[in-house]
């Protein structure tokens, strides 16, 4: 591809100052490394030939954009039915998490249904994407493999065959040879990520990228990667556990309330059809300070394993480990177990474990930690019938959590007799599975109905 004549300059991200080479405070904010490198290549951008002409929104086609539908239900569902043409998705997660052998079955499947797929690598050499091809039981046909970082080469060899799919492993690694500084630079995955989405709009061709993400476990390089894309999608999971979530947090094209369960085998990774059912295979009976939690993710109610375990503290400081559930709120129901239902925790370590490498973040699994705590301190284990779903209050009373009802149906459809919510949930409008619903005030009542010993827990404690 010919090089046009390119002018660099140095914008100040903050109040956008131009200067004429790198400066490391803006003269115009005094802001300090907010100068990135841009080049002026001549492109506006892929509507830049559209026609600019006002369309009447009642007169606006709503012909549904045709997709390349993949035989993944869980990756269809999270991508709101399939891949769109010509759009740009990004998929970032922790080293190891399983994004590239995703998208190599993605782009098998893509090649062997549609046409050729060029699957772009600037971290693996072709002989290491042939051992997991080989891994995988991928043939490859119609699969090209491209070891390239130069963004032109790479749209050059696009633009000699137009595939049906491009991925790009990983954005971090390419590098646009008219700027100056390296690749992985912010302005280098900017100006990169911006050529690529010209390139598949005006050529109805969708791409995928893959991204690093940082110890926060944001994605790395500027925010504004992910505003260009059209999906952004995370893959989760603890890197010892087979399990993988798939969640997407930006979607111009389905819902961001989607989330995917996946599998890694050796062969792969694979849907898992029923998830609740397999996140409590391995649950022994009658455990003490275990307990199950509908919690939602996304759209969907999922069934979870939480498990406690209190032990006299070796330290002056005893210990409070949160392991998939939030540290801070892990103290704050162990003090208010302290404070309103006196169970004696102060030199006692706590230790609150998700099974199956899950991470809950919403409070409606409170309740649920708060009986597992109570059950592995009183040495007595919970109803193996019974779930528990509700926020935990800082006086002890237990507030509603939203889409009760979708918790409660997940639960009885696996056998869950009672589930524990809150005393002021509201009835179900056609009066099904009423009997399921056990409501409780208050996290001491709720502690007294399921593990009940000589001498009961007050409501309130002084």
């Amino acid at each position: 591809m010919a090089n046009s004549k390119k002018r660099t300059e140095f914008v100040c991200t903050s109040c956008h100052n131009v200067t004429a080479k790198w400066e490391g405070q803006c003269r115009g904010c005094s802001a300090w490394n907010t100068i990135i490198e841009q080049n002026d290549s001549g492109r506006y951008g892929w509507l830049n030939n559209e026609s600019s002409a006002a369309v009447h929104l009642a007169e606006a086609s709503t012909e549904e954009l045709p997709r390349l539908a993949l035989s993944s239900s869980e990756v269809n569902r999270v991508l709101g039915g399939g891949i769109v043409p010509g759009s740009l998705v990004l998929l970032a997660g922790d080293p190891g998490i399983g994004k590239s052998t995703l998208l190599l079955q993605i782009a098998a499947e893509v090649a062997r249904s549609h046409s050729c797929v060029f699957y772009v690598t600037g971290e693996e050499s072709v002989s290491q994407v042939k051992m997991r091809a080989d891994r995988l039981a991928i043939e490859g046909q119609d699969l090209y493999i491209l070891t390239q970082t130069n963004v032109e080469e790479v749209l050059a060899r696009l633009d000699e065959q137009l595939p049906a799919l491009a991925v790009i492993d990983s954005i971090q690694t390419m590098y646009d040879p008219s700027l100056s500084s390296q690749a992985g630079n912010v302005s280098q995955i900017r100006e990169c990520a911006r050529r690529l989405l010209e390139w598949g709009k005006a050529n109805d061709v969708p791409i995928i990228l893959t991204g690093h993400v940082t110890k926060g476990g944001d994605i790395a390089g500027p925010r504004l990667l992910e505003h260009m894309v059209d999906a952004a999608l995370y893959m989760e999971g603890d890197p010892v556990s087979s399990w993988r979530l798939l969640r997407a947090v930006k979607n111009r094209f389905g819902s961001t309330n989607e989330v995917g369960v996946l599998e890694m085998t050796g062969t792969g990774l694979r849907d898992v059809a029923d998830p609740s059912e397999s996140f409590l295979l391995d649950r022994p009976a009658g455990a003490m300070g275990s307990i199950v939690v509908p919690v939602l993710e996304g759209n969907r109610a999922l069934l979870v394993e939480i498990q406690a375990l209190t032990a006299p503290s070796t330290i002056p400081t005893p210990r409070r480990i949160a392991t998939g559930y939030d540290s801070h709120r892990l103290l704050l129901v162990c003090s208010v177990a302290m404070r309103t239902c006196g169970i004696p925790l102060a030199d006692y370590d706590v230790i609150v474990n998700v099974t199956g490498g899950l991470k809950i973040t919403e409070p409606a699994a409170d309740l649920g930690v708060a009986l597992a705590i109570a059950s592995s301190f009183r040495s007595v284990p919970m109803p193996d019938d019974v779930a528990a779903v509700g926020e935990v209050g800082l006086s002890g009373e237990i507030r509603r959590a939203p889409q009760t009802d979708r918790r409660v149906k997940e639960a009885v459809r696996l056998g869950f007799r009672k589930c524990l919510v809150p005393g002021n949930t509201d009835d179900r409008a056609d009066g099904t599975e009423a009997l399921h619903y056990q409501r409780v005030d208050t996290l001491a009542q709720a502690i007294n109905m399921c593990l009940p010993i000589t001498r009961r827990i007050s409501d309130a404690v002084a």
